[in-house]
């Protein structure tokens, strides 16, 4: 299974250990507390933004505000919680991973790279209009369109590097001794693409990203998102998490891989 999928899978994996950091690749992917959170909510409402029309910056806007209040405890940061309360919300200049997290879908709805570029962008500045902000979810949609289309491993490497300037050539076991929490885009997207870059497989890649003790379901929806246009995502891996997200959320996933997959 390919597509968003990856990313939800990805976010409700690593949920647990957002805030329960650990150092091992040893762990279940899926217990009791396993939930869906912010990347998963703010993802699909990306999605059905591009469902409804892909063009409008006011669409995108309200979207994302209807999500977010219909899911107001699902793990925001605080300028965003104000954001979507406000009548005439303007980005506020944040370089979190916010605008990373939930650019997936901007991937698989591109009929070019230079396209995926452009929703990817507008997907973020409407908050994260900070030059990090932007940069992070360029480079992971940028990832995930290349994927998508049959790139190599290094094809994706070398472009993000020479385009968003990353370094890319740390393994994880080189950054897990000494990693942290981090939200910023510039301390954690990297870290998050070469989970991916550093895999065998999709659940390989979940894996890196939960044992860095960092940001784990965010960077593993980041990573998550890439993997699953490059590999499939197990059919048990896929089920266990679709199968915990409610009615509604279901149907936004549905009707997006109906339209676009």
């Amino acid at each position: 299974m390919k597509g968003i999928v990856g990313a939800i899978c990805g976010d409700i994996i690593g949920s647990f250990n957002e805030f329960n950091p650990i150092k091992t690749k040893d762990f279940d992917l899926f217990i009791e507390k396993s939930r869906f959170t912010d990347d998963t909510v703010m993802t699909l409402a990306i999605a059905n933004w591009l469902i409804k029309d892909k063009t409008s910056k006011n669409v995108l806007i309200e979207e994302l505000q209807y999500f977010g209040n219909k899911y107001p405890n699902a793990g925001y940061g605080g300028m965003f919680k104000r954001w979507i309360r406000e009548e005439n919300p303007e980005p506020y200049g944040s370089w979190a991973n916010g605008s990373a997290m939930r650019v997936s879908p901007c991937a698989w709805v591109a009929d070019s790279l230079e396209e995926a570029q452009e929703l990817a962008y507008l997907s973020a500045v409407v908050t994260h209009n900070h030059p990090e902000g932007i940069k992070g979810a360029l480079a992971t949609c940028d990832a995930i369109y290349l994927a998508r289309i049959g790139a190599s491993k290094e094809e994706i490497k070398n472009h993000v590097e020479i385009r968003y300037d990353y370094d890319l050539s740390r393994s994880v076991d080189e950054i897990r001794p000494h990693y942290s929490f981090d939200v910023s885009c510039a301390g954690s997207v990297p870290e998050s693409i070469i989970c991916f870059l550093d895999a065998d497989d999709f659940e390989d890649t979940v894996r890196n990203c939960v044992s860095l003790g960092g940001d784990a379901d965010t960077q593993a929806a980041i990573a998550g998102s890439i993997a699953s246009a490059f590999w499939e995502v197990p059919q048990d891996i896929a089920d266990n998490a679709v199968n915990r997200l409610d009615d509604f959320l279901l149907d936004v996933l549905i009707e997006f891989e109906d339209k676009f997959m």
